[in-house]
C-alpha cells in the first residue's frame, strides 16, 4: 500500500504539479462507453443523490481511474470486470483546482473492453445556474414560492452533477432515470419509456438510450409545467413546456420549431436523429438558451410569446434563437468539435444557419439586412481590438472557455461563413455541409475536416483562403489608393492592411480576400480574390460620375476606405435611395469605424449621416443609431451633451413626424420596428415633445384606459423615468410587481437605469441585488445604470465594493464577463483606465481576463478619440 501511495504521489507531481499552470486533458487509459445514471433530487433541502454504472474500456493495465468531478461527495466506488470479479477503490483523491477525481485501486485493473465502473454520489442543487441547480418560481395561482431543478452543463459543468469524462471528444451513450415527486414533470434528452409510482408520493422515470454524445449535452429538468405539442412534417414529436397557466405563450415557439426542423432536414439532407424534441422555459437561466440534444432549455424571454405584451423585436429574436438552437442539433450535437478551441464549429454555424432559416420562414423580417447590425458590426468592433483573439483560439484551461462564447466565436465566425457561402454559392455550400455532417456524424471534428469537405464539394480553394480568416485575429482594411477614370472605365489600385482600433501599423498580417465590386449599371461588375498586399483592377462601363461600391451587400468581412472623391459620389444615391440598403448601411458603418480609429474625422461622418435624411430602412437607421450612441457616450464626458442632443433631435424628428405613434393597418414588420427605434432615440435625446407624449401614453396605460403597444413600452418607460422623482420610481416598481410576465419585468427593470437622479440610481442597484430580481437579470439592470453617464461612476464604485459577492454569484459564466464589460468600458480618460487596470491587477477574475484587457483598451481608445476630434466636433455642433 505504501509503495502504491508513493507511486501515486509521483504521478500527481508529474501530471498536475510540474505541469502547472499548464492545463492537461484527461488521460485516455480508461474511457467511457455507456453511462447508466440515476438521480433523486430533493427540492426541500436542495440536495441530490445519484448513482452511476459506467461501461468502460480499459486500454492498459492501470491502478487508478482519473475523471472529472467537482463539488460532489463520492462513495462506494468499484470496478466489475468481464469475469465478474469486483475490485473496490481504496481511496478517492480529489484535486479541486483541476476539478479531477482519482480512484485508486490496490491491484491493477487489467486491460478490458467491457468493464464497469460503479459509484454513488451526492451534491447540492446550487443557486449558481450551472451544473444541477435549483430555479425559484411562484406557483400558479396561489403564488407560493417553489423550486424546480434543471441542468446547465456547457462548457464544463456536467462534472458538478455526476463524475464523468467531461470533455467533448469523450463521447458515450446515456440511460438516465430519476426519482421525483409524483406531482412534478420530469424530462431528459430522450423520450420516457417507463414510469413507476411508489407509495411515498414519488415516482421513478426511465428514459430511452441516447445516441452517442458529449457530456455537456446531457440534460434533466424537474418541475411544474404545462405544454403544447405538435408534430413536424417529417414526424418528429415537438413539445414546448411553459410555466403553469402559460401554455398559450408556447404556441409561437411550437409553430416555429415545427417548421425549422423540416427546413434543416431539407437543407442539410440529413434527418433530425431523435424521436422527439422538447423546448422548455426555465425561470432561472444564465444564457439565452442551451442546445441540449432533444431537450432545449431557454430563458423565458427567449421562448415565450404573449400576444398582447411581447414586442415584435422580441418575437423576431425568439424565432432566431429557436432556429439557432435547433441548428445545433446538427452542428454541435450530431457533429461535435473535438476541443473548445474549435467552439466556432458549433456556434458560428448555428449563428449563420439561424439567419438562413428565419429568412426562409419570415421573409418580411428582411433578416439578412439585420444580420449586419446584429452580428457583422459587433464582430468587427470586437475584432479590431489588440486584445481580440482568433476564431480558432487556444484554450489552455477550462476557466478560459466561457470567455470565448463571445462576438468572435459567434458573430465573426458567422460573418466569415456568410462570406464563404457567397464565395462558394449556395448549391456547393449545401453539398459541402451534407458531406461534412454525413462523414462525421456522431464523431468529433477539427476545422481542417470542414475545409476538406467544402473543397471536395465545390472544387474551389477553401483551406488556403479560410486559414487566413480563422487562424489569425483581426481583419483587413481594403483601401483605394488610386482611382483613375479612363474613357468609360475606371482603374483602381486596392491595398490591404490590417484594420486596427488605434490605427497602428501591422505589416505581418495578410488575408486572402474574396472581393466583389458593384456600380449603378451592374450589381456584380467585378469579382476577384485579393491574394496579395496590392492589386490593380479595371472596372468597365463606368462613367466619371458613377459610384463604385467595393463589397456590395457588405458580405466581405473587412472595412473599405474610399477616397473623398469616391465618397462624394455616393451622396446622391444615398439621398434618393437608389443604392441598396445593405450598401447604404455598409458605407456609413465603414466610415464611422474609420472615424473611431482616427483615419477619418468625426465631422466627416456626421456630414454623411445628414445625407440619410430620406432614409426609410429600419436596419440602416439602427446602424446610425448605434454609431450616435457611441459618440454620445464619449461626448457625455464634455459639455457638449445638450448640443449633441439637439443634433439628434434635428436628425430624427422629421421621420418621427412621418411615422407617428399609431400603427397603420397595412404596416410592415420593419415599419413597426422603425417607429420604436426612432421614438426611442428621441427620448434618449431628451426631446420634450416625445417625452411628454410618452408620459401621457404611459399613464393611460397604467390607469387601464388604453393599452400601450409592447413595441413602444420601453420608449415610454424611459420617457417617464428620465426625469423621475421617487413617486414615479415607486409607480414603476408597482408595475414591475404586478406583472408575472418575465419579458415585462425585464423591460421595466432595464428602463430604471435611465433615471437622472443619483440617489434613485443607487436604489436601482439595491433593487437589482434584491430577491425581487432574478440573478440572471440583475447583471443587465446594473448595466443599464452603468451606461447612463449619471450612473457610470456609481456603478463602478459599487462593483469595486461588492466584487466578492458578484464574483461568488457569477464566476465561471458569461454573465461575469458581461458585467465587467458594462461597468468598465464607458469611461474616456487615461486616469480611469489606470484605475481599472490597477483594480483588476489586485483582484483576480478568472475567466474575465481578456474582457478586462478589452475594456481598458476601449477606455484608452475613447480618450484618444475625444482628444483628437473634440475641437472639430464643437465647431460642427455650434449651430445646434
Amino acid at each position: 500500500m505504501r509503495e502504491h501511495l508513493l507511486n501515486y504521489i509521483t504521478y500527481c507531481e508529474t501530471f498536475f504539479i510540474k505541469m502547472k499552470p499548464t492545463f492537461e486533458r484527461l488521460p485516455k487509459d480508461v474511457v467511457p462507453v455507456h453511462y447508466e445514471l440515476h438521480f433523486t433530487p430533493n427540492l426541500a433541502d436542495f440536495t441530490f443523490t445519484g448513482s452511476s454504472k459506467i461501461q468502460i474500456k480499459i486500454n492498459q493495465d492501470i491502478d487508478r481511474i482519473t475523471l472529472n468531478s467537482v463539488d460532489l461527495k463520492i462513495s462506494d466506488v468499484l470496478v466489475k470486470l468481464e469475469n465478474g470479479e469486483v475490485i473496490k477503490s481504496t481511496e478517492t483523491v480529489n484535486i479541486t483546482e483541476s476539478e479531477i477525481a482519482n480512484f485508486l485501486f490496490e491491484k491493477l485493473l487489467p486491460k478490458s473492453d467491457n468493464a464497469s465502473l460503479e459509484m454513488s454520489f451526492e451534491g447540492e442543487l446550487n443557486d449558481k445556474m450551472k451544473g444541477f441547480y435549483r430555479s425559484k418560481y411562484l406557483s400558479h395561482p396561489e403564488l407560493e414560492e417553489r423550486y424546480a431543478c434543471c441542468t446547465q452543463f456547457e462548457a464544463t459543468d456536467a462534472r458538478r452533477c455526476f463524475p464523468c469524462w467531461d470533455e467533448p471528444a469523450i463521447k458515450a451513450t446515456f440511460n438516465i432515470s430519476m426519482t421525483i415527486p409524483q406531482d412534478r414533470v420530469g424530462l431528459s434528452n430522450m423520450p420516457m419509456i417507463e414510469e413507476i409510482k411508489h407509495d411515498n408520493k414519488l415516482k421513478t422515470l426511465k428514459f430511452s438510450t441516447s445516441p452517442i454524445m458529449s457530456t455537456y449535452l446531457v440534460a434533466m429538468v424537474v418541475g411544474e409545467y404545462d405544454f403544447v405539442e405538435g408534430n413536424s412534417d417529417d414526424g418528429v414529436h415537438i413539445r414546448v413546456f411553459t410555466p403553469v397557466g402559460k401554455k398559450d405563450q408556447g404556441l409561437f415557439a411550437l409553430e416555429v420549431a415545427t417548421k425549422v426542423l423540416p427546413y434543416f432536414k431539407d437543407y442539410f439532407q440529413i434527418a433530425y436523429p431523435l424521436p422527439k424534441l422538447d423546448l422548455i422555459a426555465i425561470q432561472s437561466f444564465a444564457a439565452g438558451a442551451m442546445e441540449n440534444w432533444g431537450l432545449i432549455t431557454y430563458r423565458e424571454t427567449m421562448v415565450l410569446v404573449d400576444k398582447e405584451n411581447t414586442s415584435l423585436i422580441r418575437k423576431q429574436n425568439i424565432a432566431l434563437t429557436i432556429a439557432h438552437e435547433i441548428g445545433h442539433q446538427w452542428f454541435g450535437n450530431l457533429v461535435t468539435m473535438y476541443w473548445w478551441n474549435n467552439l466556432w464549429l458549433n456556434e458560428s454555424y448555428a449563428s449563420f444557419v439561424e439567419f438562413l432559416c428565419v429568412n426562409h420562414l419570415f421573409p418580411e423580417y428582411d433578416i439578412w439586412t439585420q444580420f449586419l447590425t446584429d452580428m457583422y458590426t459587433p464582430a468587427l468592433d470586437a475584432d479590431c481590438l489588440e486584445n481580440s483573439h482568433p476564431i480558432e483560439v487556444e484554450v489552455n484551461n477550462p476557466s478560459e472557455i466561457d470567455e470565448i462564447f463571445d462576438e468572435i466565436s459567434y458573430n465573426k465566425g458567422a460573418s466569415v461563413i456568410r462570406m464563404l457561402h457567397n464565395y462558394l454559392g449556395d448549391d456547393d455550400f449545401k453539398k459541402g455541409m451534407n458531406l461534412y455532417l454525413t462523414k462525421y456524424q456522431y464523431r468529433n471534428t477539427v476545422t481542417e475536416n470542414l475545409w476538406e469537405c467544402l473543397e471536395e464539394a465545390s472544387g474551389k480553394i477553401v483551406r488556403n483562403i479560410m486559414r487566413t480568416w480563422v487562424e489569425q485575429k483581426g481583419f483587413p482594411k481594403v483601401k483605394v489608393i488610386q482611382n483613375v477614370q479612363e474613357d468609360n472605365h475606371r482603374r483602381l489600385v486596392l491595398e490591404q492592411t490590417k484594420f486596427t482600433a488605434d490605427n497602428s501599423l501591422d505589416e505581418k498580417s495578410f488575408w486572402m480576400i474574396p472581393i466583389s465590386i458593384s456600380t449603378p449599371k451592374s450589381e456584380n461588375a467585378f469579382t476577384t480574390v485579393l491574394d496579395k498586399k496590392e492589386i490593380e483592377i479595371t472596372i468597365e462601363n463606368v462613367s466619371a460620375n458613377d459610384w463604385i461600391k467595393i463589397n456590395p451587400s457588405t458580405i466581405g468581412f473587412f472595412r473599405t476606405q474610399y477616397t473623398s472623391e469616391m465618397l462624394e459620389k455616393f451622396v446622391p444615391a444615398i439621398k434618393n435611395l437608389s443604392i441598396p440598403p445593405l450598401d447604404r448601411l455598409g458605407l456609413h458603418d465603414d466610415l464611422f469605424a474609420l472615424v473611431q480609429n482616427g483615419s477619418n474625422s468625426t465631422v466627416e461622418s456626421l456630414k454623411l449621416i445628414k445625407s440619410y435624411s430620406n432614409e426609410d430602412n429600419y436596419t440602416v437607421w439602427s446602424s446610425i443609431s448605434t454609431s450616435l450612441s457611441k459618440l454620445k457616450n464619449i461626448l457625455s464626458h464634455t459639455d457638449l451633451t445638450d448640443k449633441f442632443n439637439a443634433f439628434g433631435k434635428h436628425l430624427f424628428t422629421p421621420l418621427s413626424e412621418k411615422l407617428g405613434w399609431e400603427s397603420k393597418p397595412d404596416e410592415t414588420h420593419l415599419e413597426t420596428l422603425l417607429r420604436s427605434l426612432i421614438l426611442g432615440k428621441l427620448v434618449s435625446f431628451k426631446d420634450e415633445k416625445t417625452c411628454e407624449e410618452a408620459k401621457r401614453r404611459f399613464y393611460l396605460h397604467k390607469e387601464g384606459k388604453q393599452i400601450l403597444p409592447a413595441d413602444l413600452r420601453m420608449t415610454c418607460y424611459r420617457g417617464v423615468l428620465q426625469n423621475a422623482d421617487e413617486k414615479v420610481y415607486n409607480e414603476m416598481l408597482e408595475l414591475y410587481r404586478a406583472t408575472d410576465l418575465h419579458e415585462e419585468k425585464d423591460r421595466i427593470s432595464r428602463a430604471l437605469g435611465s433615471m437622472s437622479d443619483i440617489t434613485l440610481l443607487q436604489k436601482v442597484i439595491q433593487f437589482a441585488m434584491s430577491e425581487e430580481v432574478r440573478t440572471q437579470d440583475a447583471v443587465f439592470v446594473i448595466a443599464s445604470v452603468a451606461i447612463n453617464p449619471v450612473g457610470r461612476d456609481l456603478t463602478w464604485n459599487f462593483f469595486k465594493e461588492n466584487w466578492k459577492i458578484l464574483l461568488d454569484q457569477y464566476s465561471g459564466g458569461f454573465l461575469l464577463t458581461r458585467l465587467v464589460k458594462h461597468v468598465t468600458e464607458n469611461f474616456a480618460s487615461e486616469e480611469k483606465s489606470v484605475e481599472i487596470e490597477k483594480f483588476f491587477k489586485h483582484h483576480e477574475f478568472a475567466g474575465a481576463e481578456r474582457t478586462v484587457q478589452q475594456s481598458i483598451e476601449t477606455v484608452r481608445l475613447n480618450c484618444k478619440w475625444l482628444q483628437r476630434d473634440i475641437a472639430e466636433i464643437r465647431e460642427f455642433l455650434k449651430d445646434y
